[in-house]
């Protein structure tokens, strides 16, 4: 019992599908429903796991193209849930996550939200840094929050989706890599059910069966505590594709471009308050 206490995170993920509900003022101001469930939305829930009043948030936006505007947004839509001890940290390189002043502030803050963007800058400019050794270290002994948004998601597992064609269950038009590592043995996509993502995450966890898949839909996410249980938040849906009882493959024996089959891939469907255990592979009807 006590190993297993031992190996167990004391910190939270909230890993979202990307297109997170920011209370955008128009929006705001012509849906009165918009409005009550941006309250009670995904940004607000985040708020709510953090450890401490007015506890502090770190915004890194390194995945964005445009950095600067993405992390405006997110200080803005957190200022409009009445919180306001939030930054970003603007890391565009490896040398710049050397820098003192953003190891002190990834040492002491109580949140840290990955934007969008490419997953790839993500494990390029982090994998292996001391920033990243800090927050990896801080998510298994302390109540951290980590939370990521599409392509700041897709990088929390220790396999990540790096890119695909626009080709169906086709072998080698999904590539995979290494990611963050803040939980492994599960690959998440992002914008999955908008953006048609099925094919590619099927492929995934066909490679990879001990993976389970988990495709997040936009302003959709999961909440994961002790590093295994899963409880939906969000508007939309999260698919759960589990590979553990597949009988029969043949992405080994095919050649590169053939079409890939799969027999007996389990597919769970999970909306708001359903949960999931990722150690016993179970689905939950209410969390």
């Amino acid at each position: 019992m006590v190993a297993e206490d031992l190996n167990t995170p004391k910190g939270k993920l909230i890993v979202i599908g990307g297109a997170v509900n920011k209370g955008d003022e128009e929006q705001l101001n012509s849906d009165s429903e918009n409005q009550e469930f941006f309250e009670i939305g995904i940004l607000a829930r985040m708020l709510r796991e953090l450890e401490g009043d007015n506890a502090r948030i770190e915004v890194i936006t390194t995945a964005s193209e445009i950095p600067v505007e993405v992390g405006a947004q997110y200080i803005t839509a957190f200022n409009r849930l009445g919180h306001t001890n939030i930054d970003v940290i603007h890391i565009r390189s490896r040398e710049d996550t050397e820098n003192e002043a953003y190891l002190e502030r990834a040492r002491t803050c109580a949140g840290v939200l990955f934007s969008g963007g490419n997953q790839l800058r993500l494990t390029t400019i982090f994998g292996g840094t001391e920033f990243i050794k800090i927050l990896l270290r801080r998510y298994d002994s302390e109540p951290i929050v980590i939370a990521g948004t599409s392509a700041g998601a897709m990088a929390m597992s220790n396999t990540m989706i790096q890119g695909s064609s626009s080709k169906a269950l086709i072998k080698n038009e999904v590539q995979l890599s290494r990611g963050l590592g803040f939980i492994k043995d599960v690959t998440f996509d992002s914008h999955f059910v908008k953006r048609g993502r099925f094919s590619r995450l099927f492929q995934a966890v066909a490679m990879n069966p001990v993976c389970l898949g988990i495709g997040l839909g936009e302003d959709t996410g999961l909440l994961i505590t002790e590093g295994h249980k899963m409880e939906a938040i969000g508007s939309g849906l999260v698919i759960i594709v589990d590979g553990e009882n597949i009988r029969y493959t043949n992405v080994a024996s095919i050649g590169d471009k053939e079409p890939i089959s799969i027999e007996n891939l389990s597919v769970h469907i999970l909306v708001q308050n359903n949960g999931f255990l990722l150690n016993d592979r179970k689905f939950l009807a209410s969390y």
